[in-house]
């Protein structure tokens, strides 16, 4: 029994952005998902039915996912099995099928596989085109599709005729005889196409076609490497043009010697033609056996290898594998991509190339053994490619780090001063403006001392000269005129060389990250006066962790050489990202233009790539001229681990708990887990649930720069990770039942970040802003409070950063370490403000600070909102810790400032009850980072009864900087809440008394 795969990939111009496309075949039916909020949808989602009957018709219908009456059905597409053309071993590209309109297309690859072999098809089909040989106009409709699909294949003579033949059979079943002048007709007609097919699909060398993609001005930019891992990451002493050649031209010797070194057999290398016709996209189909191995016997494979990028010696080769006769072949293909580079130059002035080879697995249909599968692709990739690159190294020199240049060599060619010389000057000011303003200038001027005094005439008087003439009236304008002209060129010019890029050649100083960028060239920088074909002036901006550098002014030119080299100045953490700006210079106090921008993550390229990499920039200008930078850029550390101790030391500050460098075993595995550079270092480390439809267990990573997630659920591993600087907001979420009495982290990212983790995200607002969920920790406190310093110290400027750091050495108390009893307090300066017996239990008053609905509702109606408090701790025996945030309402404070308390209690023995003692911070309000508020509450048994309880509240402000202002913000802070505090246990006293008469009733 036959088997048809239909694999649905795209559709284009949909009048609706909500749709699905169904399937029918005979009575089989099946249906894609349902993609939103696009006219252009991509399913990638392969079908296959069983064909009991040749003369079947398979229908795919496009539907609207709306429901709309109006707009339910976008178009459908009829394809008759008889009128497929059969190939066997004979891959076809996919075709576009056009709907209800002809602009309404829909991609689609069929392929019909039986015992017999494979059958293919690809036909431009007409979406009304309907089968019924009775007639010869039947047979004309045929013969018509088999023209166009071998058109369009590119298929040699014995393929034709092989078609040729087995569309005759096909009409002979059917009508029981057959014409002999249908079938010399249809043969006649195939054979004329012959040439023409060949002619036209496959390009006549190579070397041509490599050449004909590079000349090509829409070339995409380099693409990132595959998700699965780097298979092959070596630097060769050969030209990026020779090692192309070598591993890809047609009947390469080197392919030979890897097949018969891994046992492959069977190897038929299809020929290099275009893909669909466009002459800036190369593609041939390799097919070979695959030796056997001990888990599975030898299989066929089929490999399309397809050119994405040829561009000033880079190359990117994308190989999609297909293998459907291992188990569960149809659910997956494995992609490698091959990056052949321009390395660095050598001492001998040789060229090199770097050879980064990077794999990936797409499943088409959903499987549970999706791990199994992964695992499988990525020892068995590991080791061809070892082989791989053991047989690349016999023919060209390996370069390791040894023989590749260090950043002192470099940058040794490179100026690190602006020389500017005459040839700018000259290059510059000679323009017809410039020259034409000298030669009048010097024409007037020698008709003046050529010329002897004049008697007044007309309305002159003495010392009054008036132009004797139109003609000396219009030449004095024009003078004027130009001279204006010529003294703005100057000054620009002027302008442009002593205030522009006086930060260039500065060395760094400080210890730390130190970041260094040499600019080199600019190449098709965009000109914004079109009209005047004016060239711009360009001059970049890099910017980093807060520093901003700027490089020189190049004057008239679109294709400006800098060979610059800035240095910023030493950093406390490494940097994350580095934001180029190029912009046109007017002048230094107009607003420059921007000509285009980029931003560099340092954690998605290694120091290799970073180390010579063309940036193409983004914008509208930049991208209709297609910009680009050529950079060099170096992130060193110059006191290694000590750099990482001094930053552990300061979060430590900011954490309030010891943080230890972690093992070098752990780091890396850390590294590897989420593709790092070897400078990222793990800080800590929690296991949690990340919540998204449901809860999955995993562990959260906290290093100096980014967040990451990884789990492993039944072999499918779900890993992510985002930047600090990422992030917008971090919120607490009290615990519900829905959370099992867990508060829930809320981690809010900017607009348009951390797309790459959008899989790991909970929901999306309406802001288009990325939410994650974590919860379940075991220490909430200590990870919400080492996650939100870390956040604050990458997100603060050096300004704040600095505040931060003298706060912190003047009231270190605030902070509780874990070895301390309690937070440091002077009893005898503190003040009873609050004193009162109550008939309620010592147990009822301290559920306002049991973080319960009671604590919540009374601190809502005195004025505290957003109010947000975590679980108890026990930091050491009987003492237990927890913080405390909210913020005022405008009643209780005109500034509506923040406040963030650390509390404490312990049980007091002697009067059996407890006593709590907080430390309050004040943030948003006139002095608040001058002093820190401590309470104190005594709750204890009272004399009066067993139902009853005395309460005591004392107060004391510890100034941790002086002020003028001391004595009344003191008399301020006392009075409101000596006031605050009576309204508070009137309403505990209120509630308390309210419940337990709810309850007797």
């Amino acid at each position: 029994m036959l088997r048809l795969y239909v694999c649905v990939l795209e559709a284009k111009d949909l009048p609706i952005k909500d749709t699905y496309v169904k399937l029918r075949l005979g009575k089989f039916k099946t249906k894609t998902r349902v993609l939103s909020n696009t006219c252009t949808p991509v399913w990638n989602e392969e079908f296959c039915f069983r064909v009991r009957d040749a003369e079947e018709v398979l229908v795919v219908s496009v539907v609207n996912a709306t429901n709309d009456a109006y707009a339910d059905f976008v178009g459908e597409v009829r394809i008759p099995l008889v009128s497929l053309a059969f190939q066997d071993k004979q891959k076809l590209l996919p075709s576009w099928f056009s709907l209800a309109s002809p602009k309404r297309k829909i991609l689609l690859t069929l392929s019909l596989q039986g015992k017999g072999g494979a059958y293919f098809f690809n036909p431009k089909h007409s979406p009304n085109s309907t089968v019924a040989a009775e007639d010869s106009r039947d047979l004309e409709v045929l013969r018509v599709s088999c023209q166009a699909t071998c058109d369009k294949m590119g298929v040699g003579k014995h393929v034709l005729k092989v078609i040729a033949n087995r569309l005759h059979r096909v009409f002979s079943k059917k009508e029981g005889t057959s014409k002999p002048g249908d079938s010399s007709e249809l043969s006649t007609s195939l054979s004329d196409y012959e040439d023409c097919v060949q002619e036209n699909s496959s390009p006549s060398s190579f070397e041509e076609a490599i050449a004909l993609m590079e000349s090509r001005d829409n070339q995409p930019e380099m693409p990132e490497n595959l998700t699965g891992g780097v298979l092959v990451d070596q630097n060769f002493l050969v030209s990026p043009n020779d090692l192309n050649v070598f591993l890809f031209a047609p009947n390469s010797q080197f392919c030979k010697d890897i097949a018969e070194l891994q046992g492959t057999t069977n190897v038929h290398e299809g020929p290099w033609t275009w893909k669909h016709g466009d002459m800036s996209c190369l593609t041939r189909a390799v097919t070979y056996t695959k030796a056997a191995t001990k888990l599975i016997k030898a299989v066929n494979a089929i490999e399309e290898q397809t050119y994405i990028r040829v561009r000033r010696k880079e190359f990117a080769i994308l190989v999609s594998v297909s293998t459907p006769e291992v188990p569960y072949g149809n659910a997956f293909r494995v992609e490698i991509l091959y990056k052949i580079l321009p390395g660095a130059g050598v001492s001998s002035g040789r060229e090199s190339s770097h050879l980064l080879v990077s794999w990936g697995i797409v499943f088409i249909q959903s499987t549970m053994m999706k791990g199994m599968i992964e695992g499988g692709a990525r020892q068995g990739l590991k080791e061809s490619f070892e082989q791989f690159s053991n047989q690349l190294a016999r023919h060209f020199k390996v370069l390791d780090k040894a023989y590749l240049p260090d950043k002192e060599h470099l940058l040794a060619n490179l100026q690190t001063e602006d020389h500017w010389n005459w040839w700018r000057a000259i290059a510059y000011f000679w323009t017809f403006t410039v020259v034409s303003t000298i030669f009048m200038f010097l024409y007037v001027l020698v008709h003046i001392l050529r010329c002897g005094p004049s008697l007044p005439q007309g309305l002159e008087i003495m010392g009054l000269e008036l132009p004797d003439s139109f003609g000396e009236l219009i030449t004095s304008g024009i003078l004027v005129i130009q001279l204006q002209r010529v003294y703005d060129m100057v000054s620009h010019f002027v302008q442009a060389r002593f205030q522009m890029g006086t930060d260039h050649g500065l060395k760094a100083h400080g210890d730390g990250w130190v970041l260094t960028v040499a600019l080199i060239e600019g190449v098709d920088l965009a000109s914004l006066d079109l009209e005047s074909e004016e060239l711009s002036d360009p001059y970049v901006v890099f910017t980093c962790n807060g520093q901003t550098r700027s490089s020189s002014v190049k004057l008239q030119t679109s294709n400006p050489q800098w060979n610059e080299v800035l240095e910023f100045d030493a950093m406390e953490e490494p940097p994350s990202v580095l934001d180029v700006e190029v912009f046109d210079f007017d002048g230094p106090f107009d607003q420059d233009v921007s000509l285009g921008h980029v931003e560099i993550n340092f954690l998605k390229h290694t120091s290799t790539e970073l180390a010579d990499m063309w940036l193409m920039l983004e914008g509208k200008p930049a991208q209709s001229s297609q910009s680009k930078l050529h950079l060099r850029i170096f992130l060193d550390n110059n006191k290694g681990v000590e750099t990482i101790k001094e930053y552990l030391e300061k979060m430590e500050k900011e954490v309030g708990k010891k943080l230890n460098l972690r093992s070098p075993q752990r780091n890396s595995t850390f590294q590897k887990t989420f593709g790092l550079p070897p400078e990222e270092f793990l800080i800590k480390d929690f296991t949690c649930y990340l919540k998204r439809k449901m809860p999955l267990q995993g562990r959260l990573f906290l290093s100096a720069r980014i967040l990451g997630f990884c789990a492993s659920l039944f072999g499918h591993k779900t890993k992510f990770f985002f930047l600090w600087e990422d992030i917008e907001n971090i919120k607490v979420l009290p615990p519900t039942l829905a959370t099992l009495g867990s508060p829930t982290l809320v981690i809010i990212l900017r607009r348009g970040r951390g797309l790459d983790a959008r899989h790991g995200a909970k929901t999306q607002d309406e802001e288009g802003r990325l939410r994650f969920h974590f919860q379940s920790f075991v220490s909430f406190s200590a990870a919400s409070r080492t996650i939100k310093a870390l956040w604050r110290t990458r997100i603060l400027n050096n300004y704040q950063k600095e505040h931060i750091t003298d706060d912190h050495e003047d009231q270190e108390c605030f902070v509780i370490s874990e070895d301390s009893a309690s937070i440091l307090e002077n009893e005898e300066k503190m003040t009873r403000i609050f004193s009162a017996e109550l008939p309620i239990k010592v147990k009822s008053v301290m559920g306002i600070f049991d973080g319960g609905n009671l604590e919540h509702k009374i601190m809502q109606r005195t004025g505290c909102m957003n109010y947000e408090t975590t679980l108890w701790e026990q930091v050491r025996p009987d003492v237990f810790e927890r913080r405390v945030s909210y913020q005022f309402n405008r009643h209780v404070s005109a500034f509506g400032g923040e406040v963030t308390c650390t509390q404490q209690k312990f049980p007091n023995a002697s009067t059996g009850g407890w006593t709590v003692i907080e430390v309050m911070a004040l943030h948003g309000v006139p002095f608040a980072d001058h002093f820190r508020i401590h309470f104190r509450y005594e709750i204890e048994k009272s004399s009066l009864g067993e139902c009853a309880c005395k309460c005591d509240a004392y107060i004391g402000i510890m100034w941790l900087k002086s002020s003028r202002f001391q004595r009344r913000i003191n008399q301020n802070i006392t009075a409101k809440f000596n006031h605050r505090l009576k309204e508070i246990f009137e309403l505990v006293q209120k509630e308390i008394l309210l419940m337990s008469q709810n309850s007797r009733v």
